[in-house]
């Protein structure tokens, strides 16, 4: 019994000392959001993104025109006074789309930037649930390995006790034999343990953009996170607070947009050119203007083709969008069912599991040194209770990761 004491209460003062020097979440997540390498190059292609709507709705630059004709001579300017037909020319044009175009490739441009603005915060949102997944790996594994080392002393316990029955005659080597291959495995596991531990010290540093030589992080203890807001609530969120959605919705205005400069295309585009004229001193100068247009006539070729492809490639975004829609109602279900069940096993485990376990241990314990019970049955009552701390663990691990997810599906927040 105060051997059982000993070890919960020293796991208890390692918790509370790592409590002490833990990195909240919440500065690794600024951390992240501020170094992220990936982050920092999708915010630079949206705010490059942002620049070409001016850009693109624009009219085109004018050309400036010099002319030189000679007569006679390819001497330039000679002519001028033996011949009407010598001059020299300065003009300039200008191109003029038909009314409306520019305004829809910017509205398309900005339509571009806006589907790069939600692929930051797409992504923005993966990289911070990545830093929760890992730092909820760190915890669960620094929990875990005081839960390894507790049950290490207390099987070091049973493997003295087995030891002392039998050099009295009333226990059997293969009790002690089977004390000490446990222990073996124990630490084996505690082996595997701290790599698993240095495998997510290192994606943590991948993610806040640290260097390898930084130290490693401590966590917090891991505590269950209520969930306060009702799924069809959640569900509701989907369509206005999912960056992946937006990035489909706005592909929808894009292809609208598309559909729109596809019928524009119908209209011819023009040219302005003016252009003055100077002869000899003697002949009074030219003034000329001149007005293009470019005629759209290839229709079965060109034109019709260019609306058919951008009308089914809005009804193909449209589709992509609500497919795109239900994934995501899924997942967020899936989710919330994955930490509702996740917080119902925990209840199990809080308020029975683990305490019978422990009361099952205690009891057997008295027996065995006592001789009324018998190795294996106080060996199966040590498993549950080494095998409950950990399911209990990884139980907890496995709801935050789901609210985590359901955060970043939806945009709330439940911390």
């Amino acid at each position: 019994m105060r051997g059982l004491a000993s070890a919960i209460l020293l796991v208890w003062a390692i918790a509370a000392r790592a409590a002490e020097s833990a990195t909240p979440l919440s500065a690794l997540l600024n951390e992240a959001v501020q170094n992220n390498p990936d982050i920092l190059a999708v915010r630079r292609g949206w705010q490059a993104a942002t620049q070409v709507p001016s850009q693109i709705s624009t009219m085109p630059d004018p050309q400036v025109t010099l002319q030189h004709v000679a007569v006679g001579s390819p001497r330039p300017f000679a002519g001028y006074s033996n011949s009407d037909f010598a001059y020299i020319g300065v003009g300039v044009s200008q191109d003029l789309p038909f009314p409306g175009k520019l305004k829809l490739k910017g509205e398309a441009a900005g339509r571009d930037a806006a589907l790069a603005r939600e692929k930051l915060e797409s992504v923005r949102r993966s990289v911070l649930q990545q830093v929760k997944e890992a730092y909820f790996q760190v915890a669960y594994i620094q929990q875990t390995l005081g839960v390894l080392e507790r049950n290490d002393r207390l099987l070091d316990q049973i493997e003295k006790i087995a030891d002392a029955r039998y050099r009295v005659g009333q226990g059997s080597q293969q009790d002690v034999l089977k004390a000490q291959l446990e222990t073996t495995k124990l630490q084996r596991e505690l082996v595997h343990h701290h790599w698993v531990m240095q495998t997510q010290q290192a994606r943590l540093r991948k993610l806040l953009n640290r260097t390898a030589e930084s130290p490693d992080l401590t966590a917090e203890a891991l505590v269950e996170t209520p969930l306060s807001i009702p799924i069809d609530d959640l569900l509701a969120k989907v369509r206005t607070e999912n960056p992946d959605v937006a990035a489909q919705q706005q592909m929808v205005y894009r292809q609208s947009l598309q559909v729109e400069m596809a019928r524009k295309d119908r209209y011819p585009d023009f040219s302005v050119q003016y252009m003055w004229q100077h002869t000899a001193a003697q002949f009074r100068d030219y003034y000329m203007v001149n007005v293009s247009a470019r005629i759209p006539i290839y229709r079965r070729r060109k034109l019709n083709p260019e609306m058919t492809q951008a009308v089914e490639e809005l009804s193909r975004s449209r589709r992509e969008y609500e497919s795109q829609v239900q994934s995501a109602f899924f997942e967020v279900r899936n989710q919330y069912i994955a930490a509702a069940t996740a917080s119902q096993m925990l209840k199990i485990y809080r308020e029975g599991l683990i305490p019978q376990a422990l009361a099952t241990y205690q009891s057997g314990l008295a027996s065995y040194q006592t001789g009324r019970l018998d190795f294996e049955s106080l060996f199966s009552s040590f498993m549950d209770v080494l095998n409950f701390d950990e399911e209990y663990w990884q139980a907890l691990v496995d709801h935050e990761t789901a609210v985590a997810k359901i955060e970043q599906l939806t945009g709330v927040s439940f911390r």
